[in-house]
C-alpha cells in the first residue's frame, strides 16, 4: 500500500472526531450567545430586574430579609425608575397598559420560579453560595454601578431570557359537559 493510499484511508475516520469536536465547541459557547435584547438599554433594564428578584429570592430562602431591604433601600431611586422601565418594556411590547401589566406579572412570577428552582436545585448550598451577593452589591459605589454587576452575574442564563417576555397565557378551555347535564 502506498504512503497516499495510507492517508487517504485515515481521512474518513478523522471526519467523525472533527464532528465531535465541533459539537463540543458549540456546546461550550458562553452565556453571552443567549438571545439578548434588541436595545441594550432594554437588556440591562431586564438584568437589574433579575438581580433584584435573585436577591429576594436569597432573602427568603436564607432568611436575610433585612439585607434586602437595606438593599431597596440603598437603591430605591434606581430600582423604582428601572420599574417603570420595565413595566413600559411589557406595555410598548403587548399593546397597552393591561395587556402590558398582565405579561409584565406573568413575567416576574416566571422570572421568581426560575430563580427559586435554582434555589432548591442547589438544596443546602444555595444560602452559601449566593450569601454574599448582599455584600457585593451593597458594595458598590453607586446606582451607576448596578447595570454591570447585574450584567455581570448572568442571571438570565438559566431559565428566563430577556425581552422575549412571558409565555403567552393559556387560553383557557371550555368546560366539558358531562352526560345527562343540562345548560340553558
Amino acid at each position: 500500500m502506498t504512503e497516499t493510499n495510507r492517508r487517504l484511508r485515515r481521512r474518513p475516520a478523522a471526519a467523525p472526531v472533527a464532528l465531535l469536536m465541533a459539537g463540543v465547541l458549540l456546546a461550550a459557547q458562553p452565556a453571552s450567545a443567549l438571545p439578548r435584547c434588541a436595545a441594550e438599554t432594554d437588556q440591562t433594564v431586564f438584568e437589574i430586574e433579575a438581580l433584584k428578584t435573585e436577591l429576594m429570592v436569597v432573602a427568603t430562602t436564607c432568611k436575610q430579609e433585612d439585607r434586602y431591604n437595606a438593599f431597596v433601600q440603598k437603591y430605591q431611586p434606581a430600582l423604582a425608575q428601572n420599574g417603570r422601565a420595565f413595566g413600559q418594556y411589557f406595555i410598548r411590547t403587548h399593546g397597552g397598559t393591561r395587556p402590558g401589566q398582565r405579561q409584565n406579572d406573568i413575567y416576574i412570577t416566571e422570572l421568581a420560579n426560575v430563580r427559586s428552582n435554582v434555589a432548591r436545585s442547589l438544596g443546602s448550598d444555595f444560602c452559601s453560595r449566593n450569601g454574599g451577593l448582599f455584600d457585593e452589591v451593597m458594595a458598590l459605589q453607586s446606582s451607576d454601578d448596578l447595570p454591570g454587576y447585574a450584567a455581570g452575574k448572568d442571571l438570565l442564563s438559566s431559565g428566563a431570557t430577556a425581552c422575549q417576555g412571558a409565555p403567552a397565557p393559556r387560553a383557557a378551555t371550555p368546560a366539558r359537559r358531562t352526560a345527562g347535564t343540562h345548560h340553558r
